[in-house]
Protein backbone atom coordinates (compact mmCIF):
# COMPACT_ATOMS: atom_id res chain seq x y z
CA UNK A 1 0.00 0.00 0.00
CA UNK A 2 1.30 3.49 -0.70
CA UNK A 3 0.28 6.49 0.88
CA UNK A 4 -0.23 10.00 -1.19
CA UNK A 5 -0.67 13.49 0.89
CA UNK A 6 -2.89 16.69 -0.50
CA UNK A 7 -1.09 19.69 1.14
CA UNK A 8 -3.16 23.17 0.85
CA UNK A 9 -1.79 26.63 1.94
CA UNK A 10 -3.73 29.45 2.36
CA UNK A 11 -2.49 32.82 2.64
CA UNK A 12 -5.26 34.76 5.36
CA UNK A 13 -5.09 38.75 5.38
CA UNK A 14 -5.40 40.29 8.58
CA UNK A 15 -9.01 39.66 8.99
CA UNK A 16 -8.50 35.99 8.44
CA UNK A 17 -9.31 36.27 4.77
CA UNK A 18 -8.19 33.65 2.06
CA UNK A 19 -5.48 35.64 0.17
CA UNK A 20 -3.65 32.91 -1.86
CA UNK A 21 -4.48 29.30 -1.91
CA UNK A 22 -1.84 26.90 -2.94
CA UNK A 23 -1.90 23.22 -3.04
CA UNK A 24 0.28 19.98 -3.89
CA UNK A 25 -0.04 16.18 -4.20
CA UNK A 26 2.86 13.98 -3.38
CA UNK A 27 2.10 11.81 -6.21
CA UNK A 28 2.26 14.28 -8.66
CA UNK A 29 6.31 13.80 -8.75
CA UNK A 30 7.10 17.31 -8.07
CA UNK A 31 7.38 19.62 -4.68
CA UNK A 32 5.39 22.78 -6.82
CA UNK A 33 2.72 24.20 -5.30
CA UNK A 34 -0.25 25.19 -7.79
CA UNK A 35 -2.27 28.33 -7.46
CA UNK A 36 -5.94 28.06 -6.65
CA UNK A 37 -8.55 30.63 -6.04
CA UNK A 38 -11.10 28.56 -4.73
CA UNK A 39 -11.34 25.22 -2.96
CA UNK A 40 -14.23 22.66 -1.56
CA UNK A 41 -13.45 20.15 0.03
CA UNK A 42 -16.08 17.49 1.55
CA UNK A 43 -15.74 14.38 3.85
CA UNK A 44 -17.98 12.04 5.28
CA UNK A 45 -17.95 11.44 8.95
CA UNK A 46 -19.51 7.86 9.16
CA UNK A 47 -20.44 7.70 12.30
CA UNK A 48 -22.45 11.04 13.02
CA UNK A 49 -23.62 10.35 9.11
CA UNK A 50 -22.91 13.66 8.10
CA UNK A 51 -20.88 16.03 5.85
CA UNK A 52 -17.80 17.95 6.82
CA UNK A 53 -16.76 20.87 4.45
CA UNK A 54 -14.34 23.34 4.10
CA UNK A 55 -14.88 26.16 1.50
CA UNK A 56 -12.69 28.87 0.85
CA UNK A 57 -12.37 31.93 -2.45
CA UNK A 58 -10.23 34.23 -2.42
CA UNK A 59 -10.91 37.80 -3.20
CA UNK A 60 -9.26 37.53 -6.97
CA UNK A 61 -12.27 34.93 -8.08
CA UNK A 62 -14.48 36.59 -10.23
CA UNK A 63 -18.27 36.20 -9.08
CA UNK A 64 -18.95 34.12 -12.91
CA UNK A 65 -16.44 32.03 -12.28
CA UNK A 66 -17.39 31.11 -8.46
CA UNK A 67 -20.53 30.38 -10.41
CA UNK A 68 -19.21 28.29 -12.56
CA UNK A 69 -17.17 26.33 -10.19
CA UNK A 70 -19.99 25.93 -7.84
CA UNK A 71 -21.92 23.49 -11.28
CA UNK A 72 -18.40 22.20 -11.60
CA UNK A 73 -18.51 20.78 -8.23
CA UNK A 74 -21.97 19.70 -8.70
CA UNK A 75 -21.85 18.15 -11.79
CA UNK A 76 -18.86 16.25 -10.67
CA UNK A 77 -21.31 15.22 -7.83
CA UNK A 78 -22.91 13.77 -10.61
CA UNK A 79 -20.16 11.44 -12.25
CA UNK A 80 -18.89 10.35 -9.01
CA UNK A 81 -22.59 9.22 -7.69
CA UNK A 82 -22.56 7.11 -11.43
CA UNK A 83 -19.33 5.82 -10.94
CA UNK A 84 -19.70 4.89 -7.03
CA UNK A 85 -23.24 3.54 -7.36
CA UNK A 86 -24.25 2.97 -10.88
CA UNK A 87 -27.36 4.90 -10.13
CA UNK A 88 -27.97 6.60 -13.44
CA UNK A 89 -31.29 8.41 -13.18
CA UNK A 90 -29.85 10.52 -10.06
CA UNK A 91 -26.65 11.22 -12.37
CA UNK A 92 -28.67 12.13 -15.41
CA UNK A 93 -30.74 14.55 -12.61
CA UNK A 94 -27.87 16.09 -11.67
CA UNK A 95 -26.81 17.24 -15.08
CA UNK A 96 -29.69 18.44 -16.00
CA UNK A 97 -29.84 20.54 -12.79
CA UNK A 98 -26.48 21.57 -13.87
CA UNK A 99 -27.48 22.76 -17.18
CA UNK A 100 -30.22 24.72 -15.61
CA UNK A 101 -27.69 26.53 -13.99
CA UNK A 102 -25.47 27.18 -16.73
CA UNK A 103 -28.37 28.44 -18.77
CA UNK A 104 -29.04 30.90 -15.52
CA UNK A 105 -25.56 32.24 -15.62
CA UNK A 106 -25.04 32.73 -19.12
CA UNK A 107 -28.49 35.30 -18.76
CA UNK A 108 -27.57 36.89 -15.77
CA UNK A 109 -23.84 37.35 -18.01
CA UNK A 110 -25.28 38.39 -20.77
CA UNK A 111 -28.39 40.65 -18.87
CA UNK A 112 -25.84 42.28 -16.95
CA UNK A 113 -23.45 43.56 -19.92
CA UNK A 114 -26.92 44.98 -21.46
CA UNK A 115 -27.47 46.87 -18.71
CA UNK A 116 -24.25 48.64 -18.43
Amino acid sequence: MSIADITFRVHLDEKKMPKKILWQASDKGNNHFEEAQALSISTWHPQKKHTLRIDLWTDKMPIHEMKYFTVDIIGSLGQSILKATGDEKMAKNINKFCETLVQHIKKSTTTKKHDN
